[in-house]
């Protein structure tokens, strides 16, 4: 069931439902995400269930901002280092999600049971709505990892997400994502910042931010937490996915020629094939635009029944990053 965002009325039912330990998918700025009762060790067990998720596979719980976030932040988190700290009032609300040390006694499910959590505030204003109407009514924050099957794309928009779950799951509509990428995730729990998995936010403005460089994860003593998103076979689409130059995809095309069927390609380049059954659509040259794009983009390619997805790889700077993560992740399923 899709309910219209702007309506306080839907904000309420959410809430209702949320309440009562049930499910609610709602939009934020990166992707859209399947919410539980963070505090609530059984209606995070509805996440893992519905997504066929590991147990052991954490969850990121999002929280308001302002002074409900604050305290969300203490009710789930013990004291922030003063580098987190810095990072929170540099990016939230916003697509970075901080990995703390947990407070003992709260949230273990979402946590993985592990004694880090990953926290966020999204910007999204549907996504503020209903965190502030929840926080109002007793829930300090929604467990809300994306609202898909385990592994697969993650939906960017309403219709993604009833596509995968159908009318039972009750979906707050909100747009389409306008980031279209999972958030930038730091591990702030060693001592250290530790960029666990790119997103939007850079390296550099994460450092300028924090007023400290990036540990490098080798030299830490300890293992990095488990964290939402980071293993190496994730965001897979149906078809096989396959990073390559333009150059190679323009020479795979020629070798099939007109026989050539059932083969996207999504490249920056421009690459003719001689054939009308491969479906092509052209990659922004901006990273942003691409992030925006991308799993929009991989959703129609399986939509379309390809059984093959050809990409031409991103630049190897910056900026791309993010972008270059979800596609190499996603080439691994």
């Amino acid at each position: 069931m899709i309910l219209d965002g702007q309506s306080p009325q839907a904000i309420a039912e959410a809430v209702r439902v949320l309440r009562a330990g049930g499910l609610v998918a709602f939009p934020t700025e990166t992707v859209y995400g399947l919410g539980a009762d963070a505090t609530s060790d059984m209606a995070v067990a509805g996440i893992f269930k519905a997504k066929g998720r590991p147990a052991d596979h954490p969850l990121i719980v999002h929280v308001a901002a302002g002074i409900k976030g604050t305290e969300a932040l203490s009710r789930f988190a013990q004291p922030l280092p003063p580098f987190a700290q810095k990072l929170v009032q540099a990016f939230w609300p916003g697509p970075l999600t901080l990995i703390v040390t947990r407070q003992p006694g709260v949230a273990a499910a979402a946590a993985g049971g592990q004694d880090t959590i990953g926290l966020r505030c999204p910007s999204h204003p549907v996504a503020q709505a209903l965190l502030e109407a929840c926080a109002e009514q007793g829930v300090p924050g929604l467990a809300g990892p994306s609202a898909n099957r385990f592994g697969r794309v993650s939906p960017t928009t309403a219709q993604h997400v009833h596509d995968e779950f159908g009318d039972a799951l009750t979906v707050i509509d909100g747009g389409a994502c306008e980031v279209g990428i999972e958030s930038t995730i730091v591990d702030c729990s060693r001592g250290a910042p530790v960029l666990l998995r790119p997103g939007l936010i850079t390296r550099a403005q994460i450092e300028a931010a924090a007023g400290e460089r990036l540990s490098n994860r080798e030299v830490l003593e300890t293992p990095d937490p488990r964290a939402s998103g980071t293993l190496e076979a994730h965001y897979a689409p149906n078809a096989k996915l396959r990073l390559m130059d333009a150059k190679a995809i323009q020479a795979g095309l020629d070798v099939l020629g007109p026989g050539a069927a059932h083969i996207a390609v999504w490249t920056r380049a421009e690459v003719r094939s001689h054939s009308q059954r491969v479906l092509q659509r052209r990659m922004p040259d901006d990273a942003a635009a691409s992030a925006h794009q991308l799993f929009a983009v991989l959703r129609e390619f399986d939509a379309e029944g390809v059984k093959l997805i050809w990409v031409e790889t991103p630049p190897d700077t910056p900026e791309w990053e993010g972008v270059r993560d979800r596609l190499h992740r996603a080439s691994m399923g």
